[in-house]
């Protein structure tokens, strides 16, 4: 009988003092995409890797990078494509915690809805990786900012949803611009036709590993119910009023069923919002920033807009419709039951969806179980309403606020409970804190009233 391949981090070829990061930062077993991957990777060879995220892809492919990394060398040496700013953010932080063994190796993020200037002043200064989405990536190399004669890794991260997100040109146009000896490493949740012919365009003989989808186990109880099309949407407030999850996360196909179905929770009494890609930027922020913090119940996304958020905790994921691949329906409810705790799959599906539905079960190997709507029936005490609301206050890190100085304004100066105060998200210009919502209107009161860091700043309540 042949013995498992070796998962711990220590039998790979990684340096020592990389080897003991990766143990302080609790990173003893790889994950089954790592244990895949991260050899074939490490040799150089150029890599296509099928797994959901949350399996703990960015750290299989930063540890690559790093690896080809020459932190004496200060020149872009890895570029990181990502198909939105949230994901790139989220990589950027990854990789920076990964890279603590090396000294000084700095990483830039390149995304839209952030002034260019600032951007081209980092790269100016110099950077060993960048982590970008298309667009914003092309326009730095079309206004000559960022070179790229010494790359050595090219990484597309969520390739599929930068195919989806019509990235397929801008995509090219990047890996044209890189040496041609560079290591590629494209990393996806599903495997669309699209996908094999970028990789035949500029990847070099690559291999092909694929972890199959993990989700959909024990943790996730998934229950289906058949809906008419013109019911659907009210099932939906119907299945919150019975399970009355904490936090929920709804998943339509189109932008337009989300903004239909927020209108109809909104006007029922929920706290719902929207995250979809006609969002500004800045209100797309504070929809994601609102929902982490536990001051909106349910948040209704599209699987483009949605991608590479990451709620710890969330309770319950709704299928408004039913997605045409089965792998998407994989990685919709596997953002629910995570780190041991148990979640909660609810799916709608009309007659004309149930092809769809049986393309799922093929793929989890197993039949669906659907339950009546008769069993559905409101809870007795009204409408959930979160624990939380999310206060705004107009000054970020350009006026140097730091998460210290407003909990120390709440507690020191207010005299609030520090457990009366949530999260803590500071931008470059605006900071959002989580506190009790029954104490909300009274802290935006004094905050406005008194000084944080010995000036004013004005607060406000974003909560309906």
């Amino acid at each position: 009988m042949s013995s498992a391949p070796p998962t711990r981090f220590d039998t790979l070829a990684l340096p020592p003092a990389t080897v003991a990061n990766l143990r302080q930062l609790g990173y003893l077993e790889m994950t089954p995409i790592q244990a895949a991957s991260l050899p074939p990777a490490l040799l150089g060879k150029d890599l296509i890797a099928q797994a959901k995220t949350g399996s703990g892809k960015t750290a299989a492919f930063a540890l690559a990078l790093l690896a080809n990394l020459n932190a004496r060398r200060f020149a872009v040496q890895a570029l990181v494509l990502c198909p939105t700013r949230e994901l790139a953010d989220q990589v950027t932080t990854e990789i920076r915690r990964l890279a603590r063994a090396e000294d000084n190796v700095k990483v830039i993020t390149l995304t839209g809805g952030v002034p260019l200037r600032g951007q081209t002043t980092s790269l100016g200064h110099g950077a060993h990786i960048v982590v970008g989405t298309p667009g914003r990536v092309m326009d730095h190399l079309d206004r000559g900012n960022l070179q790229l004669d010494a790359l050595n890794t090219l990484v597309l991260d969520e390739a599929d949803r930068m195919l989806a997100m019509g990235f397929v040109d801008d995509i090219a146009t990047v890996a044209r611009q890189c040496p041609p000896q560079r290591q590629t490493l494209l990393f996806s949740a599903t495997y669309p036709e699209g996908i094999a012919k970028l990789a035949a365009q500029f990847m070099r003989e690559p291999v092909t590993v694929k972890v199959e989808a993990q989700h959909g186990g024990e943790q996730i109880e998934q229950r289906w119910y058949e809906v008419s099309e013109s019911q659907r949407l009210a099932q939906v407030a119907r299945l919150l009023d019975h399970f009355r999850p904490a936090s929920t996360l709804a998943f339509c196909n189109t932008r337009a069923r989300c903004r239909e179905l927020v209108e109809l929770l909104l006007a029922q009494g929920y706290s719902a919002l929207a995250l979809h890609g006609d969002l500004e930027q800045r209100d797309r922020d504070q929809v994601l920033v609102r929902f982490a913090n536990g001051s909106c119940s349910v948040l209704v996304a599209t699987d483009v807009a949605a991608r590479g958020l990451d709620v710890a905790g969330l309770a319950a994921v709704i299928n408004v419709d039913v997605p045409v691949d089965p792998e998407v329906h994989v990685h919709r409810i596997g953002r629910t039951g995570r780190a041991g705790q148990t979640g909660l799959a609810l799916s709608l599906a009309s007659l004309d969806e149930m092809g769809a539905v049986g393309r799922i079960e093929q793929l989890q190997g197993r039949e669906s179980v659907w339950h009546p709507l008769a069993e559905l029936s409101p809870a007795a005490s009204g409408r959930l309403l979160p624990a939380m609301a999310t206060i705004h206050l107009q000054a970020g890190r350009k006026e140097k606020i730091r998460p210290g100085d407003v909990l120390g304004a709440l507690t020191a100066d207010l005299g609030y409970a520090r457990e009366q105060v949530g999260k803590i998200d500071i931008n470059e210009f605006a900071t959002y804190v989580a506190v009790e919502r029954g104490i909300a209107p009274e802290v935006v009161a004094r905050l406005n009233e008194g000084r944080i860091k010995g000036r004013s700043i004005k607060a406000r309540c974003l909560n309906d």
